[in-house]
């Protein structure tokens, strides 16, 4: 009961009961990630007329977190190309990382040197900051 509440009420829990059905009426399903998402277009390819092409969308495995999709599947969504993740044989370069999701707000989030959140030593000040005075 708990998850009708959250699907017919809420967008970020996931994907509202609109979505699903529509979802199960146009969509056809393409791939899947690895971290559970899938990836639909409309069923045969037809454009839409009210977009002028083939839409594309996602339905997210938890938590609707746009950052929980991996390069490949993003490019796919945006039309920067046209072949999905799964029916090309792409291997990443040894340096590319795996994919993080947004870690703002969380304790990994990045802190560059400097910053007031970073833990450890500060340089000190130079004295090369001078206040700005009105008419000095």
């Amino acid at each position: 009961m708990k998850q009708f509440f959250l699907r017919f009420f809420t967008w970020w829990s996931g994907a509202t009961l609109n979505t699903l059905f529509y979802t199960r009426r146009h969509g056809e399903l393409v791939g899947q990630d690895e971290f559970g998402n899938q990836y639909y277009m409309t069923r045969g390819g037809a454009v839409d007329p009210a977009l002028g092409f083939v839409r594309r969308w996602v339905i997210y495995n938890g938590q609707s977190e746009a950052s929980m999709t991996p390069p490949g599947w993003n490019g796919w969504l945006h039309h920067t190309v046209d072949t999905p993740p799964t029916k090309e044989d792409y291997r990443p370069r040894d340096w590319q990382l795996p994919h993080l999701g947004n870690r703002t707000g969380t304790p990994f989030a990045y802190r560059p040197a400097g910053s007031t959140m970073n833990t450890g030593e500060h340089e000190p000040s130079e004295g090369d900051y001078h206040a700005w005075t009105p008419g000095g």
